[in-house]
């Protein structure tokens, strides 16, 4: 069947259209962006967003879900995660966007976050990966999962996403004063939860993905995106550490002239860095993984172990469809995040 996912973040909202079904690898499509930085506009505006934020989102929102039928998308699954989780008006906002659109956003909770996530990086990497320790830094937080099996031992979100520290931490670019008092909070930030981390055992393997530990790991020599998903790639201590002392003195306009650094990102990848290097001290990890698939790759292998592998009728018109639960028992019910079409 072709899935689509719709990622509405704290940067950006995000449609991925992949072809899948139960027990095979889903293969990417089309993907679709729009850079919206909710967060930004979210804490400009008291920590709400405004009426002219909502009728933007709403026509985004709008615009991905006629890509998803023109691409023959079966089923859409729709979710928000860490900017829309902050608002106060969060409620209001996706009542108008369902209102408007037909489509419900799930809003995650970032302990869910850090478990879709989490089984991509067990999909990916198998069994043979063992106790697996899994990182990911979007904009607004910070998620970390591990265990042994597909559902993680312990998984933990924390509001220390690499946007969130740009915005309200660091000048553009940073002073060094700022960047020592940014580690040393961060330490301190992380303490608690590395404590509960290191109570599982070493990790067998550490692994980590977004696209902030990406461009990370880029700019440390790793492969570029035109090699593709399947070359091995890391990001280790030491590189990271020479990595901080070079870029935290740029500007965010020359940061994103480096290869591997988005102009919608860049602004961020300091803070970003940063949150990399102290959650890597805090657990006592050299090296990690590069993982390709993250957060929505999550969702659909979660989608597709929860359907009979059956196809559905293909979205024709959006006026003639209606929004449903997608990990429904039969009956109906919604009993998982997302969203499904169907008539």
């Amino acid at each position: 069947m072709r899935l689509g996912v719709l990622d509405v973040g704290s940067n950006t909202v995000h449609l991925l259209v992949v072809d899948a079904h139960r027990g095979a690898h889903p293969t990417p499509m089309t993907s679709e962006k729009t850079v919206l930085r909710l967060a930004e506009r979210i804490g400009a505006h008291g920590g709400r967003l405004s009426e002219d934020d909502a009728a933007e989102l709403i026509r985004t929102v709008a615009a991905a879900q006629d890509s998803a039928v023109a691409a023959g998308c079966e089923e859409l699954m729709a979710f928000a995660t860490s900017a829309i989780r902050d608002a106060v008006n969060a409620a209001e906002v996706l009542d108008r966007v369902e209102a408007e659109t037909g489509i419900a956003l799930e809003v995650l909770p970032g302990e869910d976050e850090a478990r879709f996530t989490f089984l991509a990086a067990r999909r990916w990497y198998g069994w043979s990966a063992g106790n697996l320790l899994m990182l990911d830094i979007g904009g607004g937080s910070l998620e970390m999962a591990m265990g042994i099996d597909e559902q993680p031992d312990l998984a933990v979100s924390l509001p220390l996403g690499a946007g969130r520290m740009a915005r309200t931490m660091l000048h553009d670019p940073p002073g060094q004063d700022e960047v020592k008092k940014l580690r040393e909070w961060l330490q301190g930030q992380l303490a608690p939860t590395a404590k509960r981390f290191r109570k599982l055992g070493k990790p067998d393997r550490a692994v980590a993905s977004s696209k902030t530990f990406r461009s990370l790991a880029r700019l440390t020599g790793a492969a570029p995106a035109s090699a593709g998903p399947r070359a091995p790639r890391t990001l280790t201590e030491t590189g990271l550490r020479q990595l901080i002392a070079f870029i935290s003195r740029m500007s965010s306009p020359d940061l994103a002239a480096l290869d591997g650094v988005s102009a919608a990102r860049a602004h961020q990848l300091v803070g970003g860095a940063l949150v990399a290097e102290a959650t890597m001290k805090a657990l006592g990890v050299k090296e990690l993984d590069i993982c390709p698939w993250a957060l929505r790759e999550g969702v659909i292998l979660r989608r597709l172990d929860h359907t009979n592998g059956d196809s559905h009728t293909a979205i024709q018109d959006r006026a003639a469809l209606r929004l449903a639960g997608p990990d429904e028992d039969g009956t109906g019910r919604r009993t998982e995040h997302g969203a499904r079409w169907e008539r």
